[in-house]
């Protein structure tokens, strides 16, 4: 089950989720830099500003959420079985 209404809520999450987190956040952030890029091609450099500055929030985010998942996806593996004797 995915969480998506539940950004602020990280417990909860699973062990793809945070993949997919990252990639809609890396989305976010190519979606916001089109739409900068369009604002500045049309001399509204103020909007364009605003919306790069959210884009380079949306890709902090996501990378935020890569480094999760990389970390949970080593928590994740199997530990050494110990061998008694």
């Amino acid at each position: 089950m995915r969480n998506r209404g539940n950004r602020g809520d990280h417990r909860r999450l699973g062990r793809n989720d945070w993949h997919s987190r990252a990639a809609e956040f890396h989305d976010l952030a190519a979606h916001a830099h089109r739409v900068a890029a369009t604002h500045h091609d049309q001399g509204d450099h103020q909007t364009g500003h605003e919306l790069s500055r959210h884009a380079m929030e949306y890709s902090a985010k996501a990378y935020e959420y890569a480094q999760e998942a990389h970390q949970e996806a080593g928590k994740s593996s199997p530990a050494p079985a110990d061998k008694k004797k």
